[in-house]
């Protein structure tokens, strides 16, 4: 393959829901581009996209896919992704790097949440958009309830450029009112016959010609000057009209394709290489320094890495593109994310597993290279002097948690270890050794995306894992005041220890003084602070440490002792182990004794006084509640207020958006643990969630019985 200049190269993100066809378009593409001879299928496990062992077993694609062709002296480079929303981190990892997002539909079921989905993270990355009809051949293919869908949810920005003349199952012929002409297709796609509009789809042709020729007009005074003029524009103008309307975000043209029959696969190409913009003509790329990064191929190299991989007898294969510079073999250059430096050996133009060697890319260009040393997912290379560092991608929260572990603890660290792998090729699988839970927890985005992550490793790595349901971060706090003293004495020959605390609880709240007085079992309490501390818990809410000690009963050097026993206690408090929050601690009197007390025995008094004030302060659990927000197909809108109402939800609000409906909820965490799962049963699929956390709040009384009762059973079993 040749070297291509910035202003011929297209970089272009392969979008849609699953089932849309994404895969069978990527396959009409590479076969048009005479990249491939023969197309493969998704049931025989030959397609170029799909060609990780794992996508073969499931028959879904699992990663994003860079498969770059050439056609019309233009290189198109596409990122084809996955339609799950559980493989979301693929989405927009390539929208990072790519200038426009090819939206595929399908033309059964027009706009769906999955593509709904799909469509907001484009519109927060503000990146241009093309729709693809797709399916025009299956019975119940419906071209004008796709665009009325289409029109309804986003608008007037929605051109048609194509409608097809016979769509169901004898699809083969399209009218293009931007060349107002038609394009009839023989069996399999081959070269369609180019021929005029018959009369009797004119009207119609000639109708939407006029509308793409008046939102061409829009984006450019001069356009629309002779548009008043004339009436009309050249092909030419038009290109350049929808050329300035996709960089504005005005246009979305929507073509027609079957990719089962590649039809009308050839034609969008087309139009993609003449008319959508270059790397060249977006708007330049904000570094992590503020400075504006513009694909200047006679500027200093600089790479960003946006993905990598571990192919079989390959090893890490490192995916980037060229935003500045011209990046040629043997380069040596500086990794400002990490202070390393690395030679580019290799690069290579990609078309799935299929690498092409290059002997250079310029600026705007995508590929890859392979046996970095020192390279990660979202770093920069640059060349020498050069500061670029570039943070493009914003990857969603997990929605799915589990705890794993492997079947034989030999392998622990093992497993360990492959897990990190994983997270830096997807960065949405997210894992954490949690000290509150005694877990290790792995976060995807949902059921498929963890059954993908066990399967990996169980078949690639050969490690046997096990998932369990994770612990739940509750949290224990207080809800009346309590007095406790403990005295901490041993002596067994020499030094002994002695130390006594004298200590108060009682719940705190932001702003809330402390009395000045405290009563308990008829006894007052006067307490004059002489030093405190508002110390910020690290899982949470606060202790506020209080020395109102008079007289010398304690020392002060004695206070960091008590302080450290009782943060001891907050770490694993009294009814589930959880950690406390939300306590003020008084120390008001004690004991010393001018031989024996020292640190550790005064850290024991105090850990012990702290444990007894806190289980007569009226414990409470608290538990961690999160925002969940649900897209959901009105006719699924009962069944999914049903779902959630059961797992204690209390909804917030409900919205009517174009083509779904929007439930607001908060609901506690201990009941959304297979939530995705659910959803995915109760809609067929067709609804999807994000959650975020919001606060902690006491939990029911009955749960909180069975939570103690689970606890005592648990600290017994471990006697």
């Amino acid at each position: 393959m040749k070297v291509y200049q910035t202003k011929e190269i297209r970089n272009i993100a392969l979008l849609g829901s699953s089932g849309s066809g994404k895969t069978t378009l990527a396959e009409a593409i590479l076969l048009e581009g005479g990249v491939i001879k023969r197309r493969g299928n998704i049931a025989a496990g030959n397609t170029v996209s799909d060609y990780f062992p794992v996508e073969k077993e499931y028959g879904y694609s699992v990663f994003s896919t860079l498969i770059s062709t050439e056609w019309m002296d233009r290189k198109l480079n596409f990122i084809d992704c996955p339609g799950a929303d559980d493989f979301a981190g693929a989405i927009v990892s390539a929208l990072s790097v790519a200038d426009i997002a090819v939206m595929v539909v399908n033309a059964q079921y027009g706009i769906e949440v999955g593509m709904i989905n799909q469509f907001r993270h484009i519109d927060r990355l503000n990146k241009p958009s093309i729709f693809l009809i797709n399916q025009l051949d299956s019975d119940k293919a419906d071209y004008e309830a796709a665009i009325a869908q289409l029109k309804e949810r986003y608008g007037s920005r929605i051109v048609p450029v194509q409608y097809p003349v016979n769509q169901g199952a004898g699809f083969n012929t399209v009218v293009d009112v931007l060349k107002m002409k038609m394009y009839k297709y023989g069996a399999e796609g081959s070269q369609p016959e180019v021929t005029d509009i018959p009369q009797e789809q004119m009207p119609r042709a000639k109708e939407m010609h006029q509308a793409l020729v008046e939102a061409a007009a829009e984006n450019d005074e001069a356009l629309m000057e002779k548009f008043f003029d004339q009436g009309s524009l050249s092909e030419e103008e038009m290109r350049e009209g929808i050329r300035a309307g996709l960089l504005s975000r005005s246009i979305s043209p929507v073509f027609c394709v079957s990719a089962e029959k590649c039809v009308g696969v050839g034609r969008s190409m087309e139009f993609l290489g003449n008319v959508v913009p270059s790397p060249g003509k977006m708007a330049p790329v904000l570094s992590q320094e503020g400075e504006e990064v513009g694909p200047d191929a006679s500027a200093p190299t600089s790479l960003y890495f946006f993905k990598s991989s571990i192919e079989p007898h390959i090893g890490e294969v490192s995916y980037f593109k060229v935003m500045s510079g011209t990046l040629k073999e043997g380069d040596d250059l500086e990794n400002i994310s990490r202070g390393s430096k690395e030679r580019i050996s290799q690069i290579f133009v990609c078309a799935g597993q299929t690498r092409t060697k290059v002997e250079s890319m310029v600026a705007g260009d995508i590929g890859a290279t392979v046996k970095l040393k020192d390279v990660r997912r979202g770093n920069t290379l640059n060349a020498k002097g050069v500061t670029h560092s570039f943070d493009l991608v914003e990857y969603p929260q997990p929605k799915y948690r589990r705890a794993v572990r492997a079947k034989n603890e030999a392998e622990s660290e093992k497993l360990g270890e492959i897990l990190n792998r994983m997270h830096e090729e997807d960065p949405t699988w997210v894992v954490e050794q949690s000290k509150e839970l005694r877990q290790l927890i792995v976060g995807g985005q949902g059921e498929f995306h963890l059954r993908t992550l066990k399967w990996r490793i169980e078949n690639n790595d050969k490690v046997e894992i096990e998932f369990m349901e994770p612990r739940i971060p509750y949290r224990e706090t207080i809800t009346k005041p309590a007095r406790s003293d403990y005295r901490h004495k041993k002596q067994s020959g020499g030094a002994g220890q002695f130390g006594e605390v004298h200590l108060i609880v009682e719940p705190y709240e932001d702003g809330k003084p402390m009395p000045e007085t405290y009563k308990f079992g008829g006894q007052e309490f006067k307490i004059t602070a002489r030093d405190t501390q508002e110390i910020p818990l690290e899982w949470g809410g606060k202790l506020v440490f209080v020395n109102s000690v008079v007289g010398g009963a304690i020392d002060t050097r004695f206070m960091p002792a008590i302080l450290k026993g009782i943060m001891g206690r907050m770490e694993r408090g009294p009814l589930t182990g959880s950690y406390a929050r939300d306590v003020r601690v008084i120390v008001y009197d004690g004991k010393m004794h001018p031989v024996d007390s020292n640190e550790i025995s005064f850290m024991l008094a105090g850990r012990n006084a702290f444990s007894q004030a806190f289980r007569e302060a009226v414990p409470k659990v608290l538990e961690p509640i999160y925002n969940v927000e649900v897209s959901v197909p009105a006719d699924y809108m009962g069944d999914v207020m049903s779902d959630l109402q059961g797992r204690r939800a209390i909804i917030m609000g409900m919205e009517s958006r174009k083509g779904y409906e929007l439930i607001k909820a908060r609901v506690p965490l201990a009941e959304l643990s297979s939530y995705s799962t659910t959803l995915s049963s109760v809609t067929g699929g067709r609804a999807s969630f994000v959650m975020s956390f919001d606060n902690y709040e006491l939990v029911p009384g009955d749960t909180q019985e069975k939570l103690l009762q689970a606890y005592a059973a648990e600290q017994a079993s471990e006697e």
